[in-house]
């Protein structure tokens, strides 16, 4: 998995059918998505509950990119051999799950997987300064997490901070929650690559229809281009 800092679009399966999963992880990869995301969530560090490892290992043969696992759970360090040995090639936890985020991210590369810290709309950019030369990803967090579907918080600033203080690691920032083509370009306007998009991905297409996905990925993409930094 080579590292460059073009736009990249990761549909959220969440947003997805449910009862298709393989199929329309294949069907948004066809139509250009660049990464799959999976949120995974424990109904203990957030109030909702998805789905878990075997899910994961599961929809991974359906996956020819990169599988983007998103841990909305507290523990996580037990956890992080299972999501690495069902493929994910980025497993992501949020620095508020853990009262050891250094370790669960060495834990994290041990497995042989990229290592991502995620932030919640609270928590300021300077909780990751001493973490960057173990991180391989950075998620801000445009909403509170737990649901899709919700409105976008605008960290401009967060990202722009995030964005100083990485320099010219090989750091992805990556942007979850309320991503659409007006929200697009302006986190892509602050720095961020990598761009998580559930209903705005999978909004009017299915496994037989899915057309709507490639022009959906395709409004993103050109939205965020257009400005990204």
């Amino acid at each position: 998995m080579s590292f460059d800092r073009s736009i990249k679009i990761a549909p959220s399966i969440l947003a997805s059918d449910f009862a298709n999963f393989g199929a329309e992880c294949a069907a948004v990869e066809a139509q250009g998505a660049d990464w799959i995301h999976v949120d995974v969530m424990d109904g203990h560090f957030v109030p909702n509950i998805t789905f878990g490892a075997a899910t994961c290992a599961a929809i991974r043969p359906h996956i020819k990119g990169v599988m983007d696992v998103h841990l909305m759970i507290s523990p996580v360090d037990a956890y992080i051999k299972d999501f690495a040995k069902a493929g994910a090639d980025i497993i992501t936890a949020h620095v508020e799950a853990t009262p050891h985020i250094h370790r669960t991210l060495q834990a994290i590369r041990a497995s042989g997987a990229k290592a991502g810290v995620a932030l919640n709309p609270g928590t300021p950019a300077s909780a990751v300064a001493e973490l960057l030369d173990l991180t391989d990803l950075v998620c801000v967090m445009t909403v509170n997490p737990g649901f899709g579907g919700q409105k976008f918080i605008d960290m401009s600033d967060k990202i722009k901070t995030l964005r100083a203080m990485i320099g010219d690691r090989p750091i992805h920032i990556e942007i979850d929650g309320g991503v659409d083509p007006t929200t697009a370009p302006i986190v892509a306007g602050a720095g961020a690559d990598v761009l998580v998009a559930g209903s705005a991905v999978f909004r009017g297409g299915s496994v037989s229809d899915p057309a709507p996905y490639g022009t959906n990925i395709r409004a993103i993409r050109e939205a965020a281009a257009g400005v990204y930094v």
